[in-house]
């Protein structure tokens, strides 16, 4: 288990460099709606759930799998995860910053890694939105950037 969590910390760190050029593109490509972008619509919602899959699939998919069932033991799920749903600021800082230390996740304990993947606040808002709405999941409110950016260490 350790050199599974040791290669999935590696190859978050290689990948993790090319988003931090892609910041100040993203920075301007906000959800907006009526001067707001605190709300949305569900074509924005859609738009960055098809952003946040690339992101998932990139970056996510090889300890979360396809499916969204993690690895027990190691990895956690994100499929039906009480942790998306009741922790809603937490799951924004681990996206935004990495997780460590031991969580609950559906009644089991994962005590792993996670580096920092330095994604953007626009790519942690829509893995998010994808990860919070694909599979079994369903979320009412969508992630935004200005809730990503309000997350801080």
């Amino acid at each position: 288990m350790k050199k599974l969590l040791l290669i999935a910390t590696v190859f978050a760190s290689l990948v993790a460099c090319k988003s931090d050029q892609k910041e100040e593109n993203d920075q301007s490509s906000g959800v907006k709606l009526g001067g707001q972008k605190t709300s949305a619509s569900k074509a924005d919602l859609k738009a960055s759930m098809e952003r946040g899959e690339e992101v998932y699939t990139s970056l996510c998919v090889a300890c979360h799998m396809g499916n969204g069932q993690g690895v027990k033991g190691a990895f956690p799920p994100l499929d039906g995860s009480n942790w998306l749903t009741e922790k809603r600021a937490e799951s924004i800082h681990s996206v935004k910053y990495g997780q460590q230390g031991e969580i609950v996740v559906n009644g089991e304990t994962y005590n792993g890694v996670m580096a920092p993947l330095g994604l953007s606040d626009q790519e942690v808002a829509d893995v998010l939105n994808y990860v919070m709405n694909s599979w079994s999941n369903t979320q009412d409110k969508m992630v935004t950037v200005e809730e990503v950016k309000a997350v801080t260490k």
